[in-house]
This record gives structure tokens, C-alpha cells and sequence, in this order.
């Protein structure tokens, strides 16, 4: 790996877009393409609202983790929380599945993320939190790594 980051912030709402702009930040030194920094800004926020809604049920205890590796011309994520986990990761990886209908959640998180990277991985243990894997080769990274 060339750089890293790892990230640790309270499950609430409000830190959703301060994880979303410290991931762009650091991927920004590859020096991706508009889109490429949308995407991974957009796949990181269904994560974490996944965290905080579903992982700690919107409770605002716990913490969501969040650790960044560049290498070269790729970028990994991966996005972790302690929370209830799921039981069931195929069914909710199914389009419209979700949860949480009461608060109007589109169920469609896992299925944005899915899109807009190239790799994705799910681990969850019930009762002890999720771990979602990101990777995202970009196609003009430029990064210089001392």
C-alpha cells in the first residue's frame, strides 16, 4: 500500500457527510475524475447510513470505523460498524429490500454501491456489526507517494 487512513466517528446522522469529505479528501491525491469522486462519496454515505440506521437502529451510540488504502491506481475502503449485523446478506442486497419501511428508506443502498465500484464484499455477524469492502480501480491516477 502506498497510503492510509483509518477513521473512527460516533453513529449519528450528522457525521455521515464529514465521513463522506474526509474519504474524498484522501482519495483526491490520486487525482480522480469528477465522477470517480462522486461515486466514491456516494458509495461511502449509503455505508455509513447503513451503519447509523440499520447497524445501531439510529440510536446514536456506538462508532462507525472507517479505514482508506491507495495503492497505485486503486482504492480500498472498508466501512465498519458493531452494530445488531444482518441476518440475511443476500436478502438485503435485493433491491427495495429494507428494514426500516416506517422511516422511509429506499432499500436500494447496497445496490448504489454495488454500481459505482468494482469490487464490494459484505461480512456481518449478528450481534456483532457488519464490514463492507470497497475497491475501486480509478482510470487516471496520478498520485506520487514519497
Amino acid at each position: 500500500m502506498n497510503n492510509e487512513m483509518h477513521l473512527k466517528f460516533r453513529a449519528i446522522s450528522r457525521n455521515e457527510s464529514f465521513a463522506r469529505v474526509t474519504v474524498s479528501a484522501f482519495v483526491a491525491q490520486l487525482d480522480p475524475t469528477m465522477d470517480e469522486l462522486t461515486e466514491i462519496k456516494t458509495a461511502v454515505s449509503e455505508a455509513v447510513t447503513n451503519a447509523i440506521i440499520h447497524g445501531y437502529e439510529n440510536k446514536g451510540e456506538g462508532y462507525v470505523y472507517i479505514s482508506a488504502w491507495l495503492d497505485g491506481d486503486t482504492v480500498e475502503l472498508e466501512i465498519r460498524d458493531e452494530g445488531i449485523g444482518i441476518s440475511n446478506i443476500e436478502e438485503a442486497k435485493q433491491p427495495l429490500f429494507t428494514t426500516k419501511p416506517e422511516l422511509e428508506r429506499s432499500g436500494m443502498g447496497f445496490t448504489i454501491m454495488e454500481n459505482f465500484v468494482d469490487e464490494m464484499t459484505i461480512e456481518s455477524d449478528p450481534n456483532h456489526g457488519t464490514v463492507v469492502r470497497l475497491k475501486k480501480k480509478l482510470s487516471n491516477a496520478k498520485a506520487v507517494f514519497n
